[in-house]
């Protein structure tokens, strides 16, 4: 899970956030305005996106392969030093094959509404694995979810199942063991 959790309401909540956390809120604070534009146009024109990266297998390439780039293990100098090859391709196969690049715009457009506003509390038990890049904040979190298990760590991505399936198999398997 990618938390997107709201700001610090006190600038004095962030004196104990570790070095990690205050390196992940300056990201936050930073507004992340360079990196944001995929979810802009997901949400405001997910219809035409979804015309384009359909008709054409290069864009829908493009699309991804950037994504992955940006998100995966920040120690990898190319993706498929992150991800492998085959696998790589075969997301984006699956993506354009399968025409589905709008349906999966949609989540976007669909919450674009709620963007910026506190989300409700939820007493469901939560795990959160957090990856190199993911900004999650566990003080942040705890506001707004249950959260009974948190891991961090050092290699693996955006993209966790594909870049380090055994953390978080393993961290899965862990967070189920302590709520059975």
């Amino acid at each position: 899970m990618v938390c997107r959790c709201s700001q610090p309401e006190n600038p004095a909540e962030t004196e104990n956030l570790t070095a990690a956390e205050q390196l992940r809120y300056g990201e936050l604070a930073g507004g992340g305005f360079d990196g944001s534009g995929y979810a802009v146009l997901q949400a405001t024109r997910p219809q035409t996106l979804s015309y384009g990266l359909t008709d054409s297998p290069v864009g829908q390439l493009a699309w991804i392969v950037e994504k992955f780039k940006a998100w995966t293990d920040p120690t990898a100098d190319l993706p498929e030093d992150a991800v492998d090859l085959d696998l790589l391709l075969t997301n984006v196969s699956i993506y354009w094959l399968t025409a589905t690049t709008g349906s999966s715009a949609r989540i976007y457009k669909e919450s674009s509404s709620n963007w910026g506003a506190p989300a409700p509390y939820s007493s469901v038990p939560t795990g959160v694995a957090v990856f190199p890049n993911d900004l999650s904040i566990r003080s942040m979190a705890q506001r707004q979810y249950n959260i009974l298990h948190w891991s961090e760590f050092d290699r693996g991505g955006h993209f966790a199942a594909l870049e380090a399936p055994d953390l978080l198999a393993d961290d899965i398997r862990l967070f189920f063991r302590g709520i059975r």
